[in-house]
């Protein structure tokens, strides 16, 4: 099916500019502050770069030593093939998950850092945007709220979905599982030091999600959008959801169409989001470019050696 996605990938980007006028997002791209892009650009190369920090720590956890420098080439590294290749983020967690196994460690437990690393971004990335809801319903946002499927009067429900978000994943992961797999689970569960690595895991995960939000609101910044930090981080939970899905290029096309209709409550036309998402794309090619230098230079030293 990868012919398939390589053939709807561009389709569904087009499609998208189409609907929302592509005219009036390129105007708003051509009037874009270049101080808020370059803030735009370094939120996002540091949200990257503490995300390799905190695969580095699963993974030493799991008892394979990876140094700082080396999680940090396969992170941008894998960042490169997310972008190239059908598939979103999964090929760049494969071909971690990949190298890992080459450097020694186990299969399962080098794929299960990638796993659970991709887990631990997602899972926060939806508390933070609950907690954002919750903020903002307490502070007289409940008709935008509203517009998101929040029924009226329920001043509880953002925060209860805070407190479910910290504990449905891993239940449901526990009930999906087979036994085979659930002992695995309960052994890992018994390492030392998980209460320590669990910690480590939120305070990294909330930095990374900031800063990768950080990165969304400076691109907003950047087209004139007048809107606070917290609808940023209510949109990014979908936004960012539907560009990893795998059926597109680094997420191009469905991330856009997200960001539409994940803004639209909020007072933002169509053409603004989409163009915000555009410039949050853009900001993560010359990282992606980077990471495929890494890649062909390492190439080079391995047919050399």
């Amino acid at each position: 099916m990868a012919w398939l996605r390589i053939a709807l990938a561009p389709v569904l980007l087009l499609g998208v500019l189409w609907f929302v006028d592509l005219s009036d997002v390129l105007r708003q791209l051509r009037q874009a502050h270049p101080g808020w892009l370059l803030a735009a650009l370094a939120s996002s190369v540091a949200s990257n770069a503490a995300s390799a920090w905190r695969w580095r720590s699963l993974v030493r956890w799991l008892g394979h030593a990876l140094g700082v420098a080396r999680a940090m080439r396969l992170y941008f590294q894998g960042m490169a093939l997310g972008a190239l290749l059908p598939g979103a983020v999964v090929g760049g967690d494969l071909f971690r998950a990949v190298a890992l196994r080459r450097g020694g460690m186990d299969t399962w437990a080098a794929g299960l850092s990638v796993l659970l690393d991709r887990l631990s971004g997602l899972w926060m990335l939806w508390v933070l945007a609950a907690g954002a809801a919750a903020w903002a319903w307490h502070g007289g946002a409940q008709a935008a709220l509203a517009t998101w499927g929040m029924p009226a009067g329920s001043a509880a429900l953002p925060a209860a979905a805070a407190v479910l978000l910290l504990a449905l994943p891993a239940l449901a992961l526990w009930a999906g599982l087979r036994s085979p797999w659930r002992s695995r689970f309960a052994t890992l569960a018994q390492r030392p030091g998980i209460r320590q690595e669990f910690g480590r895991q939120l305070l990294q995960s909330a930095l990374v999600q900031l800063l990768s939000v950080g990165a969304l609101a400076c691109a907003g910044q950047a087209l004139g959008l007048a809107i606070p930090f917290w609808t940023y981080a209510i949109a990014a939970a979908p936004t960012f959801l539907m560009a990893a899905l795998p059926v597109s290029f680094g997420g191009w096309g469905t991330r856009e169409a997200a960001a539409a209709l994940s803004l639209a409550p909020f007072g933002v036309a169509a053409p603004a989001a989409v163009a915000v998402s555009l410039l949050y794309g853009l900001i993560a090619l010359p990282q992606a470019l980077a990471g495929l230098l890494l890649l062909v230079a390492q190439r080079r030293q391995a047919t050399a050696a």
